[in-house]
Protein backbone atom coordinates (compact mmCIF):
# COMPACT_ATOMS: atom_id res chain seq x y z
CA UNK A 1 0.00 0.00 0.00
CA UNK A 2 1.28 3.41 -0.99
CA UNK A 3 2.49 5.63 1.77
CA UNK A 4 2.35 8.62 -0.44
CA UNK A 5 -0.10 11.01 -1.69
CA UNK A 6 -0.32 13.82 -4.93
CA UNK A 7 1.40 16.93 -4.35
CA UNK A 8 -0.16 20.37 -3.92
CA UNK A 9 -0.74 22.33 -1.44
CA UNK A 10 -1.27 21.67 2.39
CA UNK A 11 -4.46 20.25 3.95
CA UNK A 12 -5.42 20.39 7.33
CA UNK A 13 -7.41 17.51 8.55
CA UNK A 14 -8.82 18.01 11.72
CA UNK A 15 -10.24 14.40 13.28
CA UNK A 16 -13.22 14.49 16.17
CA UNK A 17 -14.59 12.01 18.32
CA UNK A 18 -15.54 11.59 21.70
CA UNK A 19 -14.11 9.16 24.33
CA UNK A 20 -14.70 5.83 23.02
CA UNK A 21 -14.53 6.57 19.69
CA UNK A 22 -11.09 5.11 18.89
CA UNK A 23 -9.72 8.13 17.17
CA UNK A 24 -6.38 8.09 18.98
CA UNK A 25 -5.36 4.71 17.22
CA UNK A 26 -6.70 6.04 14.05
CA UNK A 27 -4.75 9.20 14.03
CA UNK A 28 -1.77 7.42 15.00
CA UNK A 29 -1.78 4.72 12.21
CA UNK A 30 -2.80 7.30 9.69
CA UNK A 31 0.13 9.42 10.99
CA UNK A 32 2.47 6.05 10.60
CA UNK A 33 1.33 5.47 7.02
CA UNK A 34 2.43 9.51 5.49
CA UNK A 35 5.99 10.31 7.06
CA UNK A 36 4.60 14.17 5.38
CA UNK A 37 1.79 14.42 7.23
CA UNK A 38 2.11 16.11 10.95
CA UNK A 39 0.31 16.12 14.19
CA UNK A 40 -0.12 19.27 15.74
CA UNK A 41 0.52 18.67 19.33
CA UNK A 42 -1.97 20.04 21.31
CA UNK A 43 -1.47 22.11 24.43
CA UNK A 44 -2.81 20.49 27.61
CA UNK A 45 -2.76 22.18 31.58
CA UNK A 46 -4.07 17.90 32.52
CA UNK A 47 -1.46 16.15 34.22
CA UNK A 48 1.15 13.89 31.98
CA UNK A 49 0.15 10.26 32.37
CA UNK A 50 3.13 7.65 32.84
CA UNK A 51 2.65 6.46 29.36
CA UNK A 52 3.37 9.54 27.56
CA UNK A 53 5.79 11.92 26.20
CA UNK A 54 6.20 15.62 26.63
CA UNK A 55 5.96 17.44 23.49
CA UNK A 56 4.81 14.22 21.37
CA UNK A 57 1.63 13.02 23.04
CA UNK A 58 1.03 16.59 24.25
CA UNK A 59 3.21 19.87 25.22
CA UNK A 60 2.21 19.85 29.03
CA UNK A 61 1.93 23.46 30.50
CA UNK A 62 0.72 25.23 34.02
CA UNK A 63 -2.33 27.30 34.02
CA UNK A 64 -0.43 30.10 34.09
CA UNK A 65 1.21 29.70 30.71
CA UNK A 66 -1.39 28.50 29.17
CA UNK A 67 -3.81 31.34 30.24
CA UNK A 68 -0.65 33.83 28.98
CA UNK A 69 -0.40 32.04 25.51
CA UNK A 70 -4.22 32.79 25.60
CA UNK A 71 -3.88 36.76 25.94
CA UNK A 72 -1.13 36.68 23.68
CA UNK A 73 -3.69 35.41 21.17
CA UNK A 74 -0.50 32.43 20.28
CA UNK A 75 -3.65 29.44 20.29
CA UNK A 76 -6.35 29.56 17.52
CA UNK A 77 -8.30 27.37 19.57
CA UNK A 78 -8.59 26.10 23.01
CA UNK A 79 -11.39 24.56 25.49
CA UNK A 80 -12.06 23.65 28.91
CA UNK A 81 -12.89 19.85 29.63
CA UNK A 82 -13.31 18.20 33.02
CA UNK A 83 -11.42 21.28 34.41
CA UNK A 84 -8.34 21.17 32.09
CA UNK A 85 -7.46 23.20 29.23
CA UNK A 86 -6.69 22.21 25.38
CA UNK A 87 -5.36 24.23 23.01
CA UNK A 88 -4.06 24.50 19.67
CA UNK A 89 -1.06 27.07 18.73
CA UNK A 90 -1.78 29.13 15.98
CA UNK A 91 2.27 28.46 15.01
CA UNK A 92 1.40 24.75 14.40
CA UNK A 93 -1.99 25.32 12.05
CA UNK A 94 0.31 27.66 10.04
CA UNK A 95 2.15 25.00 9.01
CA UNK A 96 -0.73 23.69 6.43
CA UNK A 97 -0.30 27.19 4.88
CA UNK A 98 3.55 26.70 4.39
CA UNK A 99 2.69 23.32 2.13
CA UNK A 100 2.83 20.68 5.19
CA UNK A 101 0.29 18.14 5.38
CA UNK A 102 -1.53 19.12 9.40
CA UNK A 103 -3.42 16.59 11.07
CA UNK A 104 -5.15 17.66 14.23
CA UNK A 105 -6.78 16.03 17.43
CA UNK A 106 -9.58 18.14 18.95
CA UNK A 107 -13.16 18.43 20.48
CA UNK A 108 -16.03 19.74 18.34
CA UNK A 109 -15.26 23.48 19.99
CA UNK A 110 -11.90 23.45 18.96
CA UNK A 111 -13.16 22.06 15.55
CA UNK A 112 -15.34 25.26 15.08
CA UNK A 113 -12.70 27.70 15.97
CA UNK A 114 -10.71 26.04 13.66
CA UNK A 115 -13.39 25.84 10.53
CA UNK A 116 -13.56 29.57 10.99
CA UNK A 117 -10.09 30.02 10.69
CA UNK A 118 -9.26 27.33 8.01
CA UNK A 119 -12.14 26.94 6.23
CA UNK A 120 -10.81 24.89 3.39
CA UNK A 121 -9.50 22.35 5.98
CA UNK A 122 -10.93 18.94 5.91
CA UNK A 123 -13.42 17.88 9.08
CA UNK A 124 -13.63 14.33 10.24
CA UNK A 125 -15.95 12.65 12.90
CA UNK A 126 -15.03 8.93 13.83
CA UNK A 127 -18.08 7.59 16.21
CA UNK A 128 -18.67 4.28 17.34
CA UNK A 129 -21.15 1.91 15.95
CA UNK A 130 -23.64 2.26 18.33
CA UNK A 131 -24.77 3.62 21.91
CA UNK A 132 -24.47 0.13 23.76
CA UNK A 133 -20.94 -0.15 22.06
CA UNK A 134 -19.86 3.61 23.36
CA UNK A 135 -20.96 2.32 26.32
CA UNK A 136 -19.43 -0.65 26.78
CA UNK A 137 -15.67 0.86 25.37
CA UNK A 138 -16.21 3.27 28.30
CA UNK A 139 -16.40 1.11 30.60
CA UNK A 140 -14.16 -1.66 29.50
CA UNK A 141 -11.05 1.12 30.39
CA UNK A 142 -11.85 -0.27 34.15
CA UNK A 143 -10.26 2.49 36.04
CA UNK A 144 -12.83 5.26 36.11
CA UNK A 145 -15.93 5.88 38.74
CA UNK A 146 -19.39 5.22 37.61
CA UNK A 147 -19.96 9.14 38.07
CA UNK A 148 -16.97 10.02 35.78
CA UNK A 149 -18.19 7.33 32.99
CA UNK A 150 -21.66 8.89 33.25
CA UNK A 151 -20.50 12.20 32.59
CA UNK A 152 -17.92 11.00 29.83
CA UNK A 153 -21.00 9.17 28.10
CA UNK A 154 -23.48 12.26 28.63
CA UNK A 155 -20.64 14.54 27.42
CA UNK A 156 -20.17 11.87 24.62
CA UNK A 157 -23.55 12.27 23.07
CA UNK A 158 -23.70 16.20 23.26
CA UNK A 159 -20.87 15.88 21.16
CA UNK A 160 -22.33 13.29 18.37
CA UNK A 161 -24.97 16.28 17.84
CA UNK A 162 -21.98 18.33 16.34
CA UNK A 163 -21.96 15.76 13.50
CA UNK A 164 -23.79 17.62 11.13
CA UNK A 165 -21.69 20.12 10.19
CA UNK A 166 -18.32 17.09 9.99
CA UNK A 167 -17.29 17.08 5.78
CA UNK A 168 -16.91 13.12 6.41
CA UNK A 169 -18.51 10.80 9.09
CA UNK A 170 -16.12 7.40 9.69
CA UNK A 171 -18.08 4.57 12.19
CA UNK A 172 -15.55 2.63 13.96
CA UNK A 173 -16.94 -0.56 14.04
CA UNK A 174 -13.55 -2.36 13.50
CA UNK A 175 -9.95 -0.58 13.97
CA UNK A 176 -8.40 -1.58 10.72
CA UNK A 177 -11.64 -0.48 8.27
CA UNK A 178 -12.20 2.66 10.16
CA UNK A 179 -7.97 3.34 9.33
CA UNK A 180 -8.84 2.63 5.86
CA UNK A 181 -11.85 4.89 5.63
CA UNK A 182 -9.32 8.14 7.06
CA UNK A 183 -6.83 7.04 4.82
CA UNK A 184 -9.16 7.44 2.23
CA UNK A 185 -10.58 10.54 3.10
CA UNK A 186 -6.87 11.68 3.14
CA UNK A 187 -5.94 10.77 -0.34
CA UNK A 188 -9.03 12.41 -1.86
CA UNK A 189 -8.47 15.62 0.00
CA UNK A 190 -5.19 15.68 -2.22
CA UNK A 191 -6.58 14.88 -5.34
CA UNK A 192 -8.90 17.66 -5.25
CA UNK A 193 -9.28 20.16 -8.23
CA UNK A 194 -7.99 22.77 -6.35
CA UNK A 195 -4.94 21.46 -4.62
CA UNK A 196 -3.49 19.79 -7.89
CA UNK A 197 -4.12 23.09 -10.39
CA UNK A 198 -0.41 24.25 -10.30
CA UNK A 199 0.88 20.30 -11.11
CA UNK A 200 -1.65 20.08 -14.24
CA UNK A 201 -0.89 23.87 -15.13
CA UNK A 202 1.20 23.13 -17.97
CA UNK A 203 -0.86 21.13 -19.62
CA UNK A 204 -3.28 23.87 -20.25
CA UNK A 205 -0.13 26.13 -21.09
CA UNK A 206 0.96 24.08 -23.78
CA UNK A 207 -2.51 23.67 -25.38
CA UNK A 208 -3.49 27.52 -25.76
CA UNK A 209 -4.38 28.17 -21.42
CA UNK A 210 -6.63 27.64 -19.27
Amino acid sequence: MSSSRPQGEGILIAVTGPSGSGKTSVCKALRAMFPRLRFSVSLTTRPRRPSEVDGEDYHFVCEAEFRERIRRGDLVEWAENYGKLYGTSREAMEEALRGNDLLLDVDTRGARALKKACPGGIFVFIVPPSIGELERRLRGRGSETEETIRRRFDNALREIREIVWYDYIIVNDELDAAIDRLRAVYLAAACRRERMMEKIKPFFERSGGM
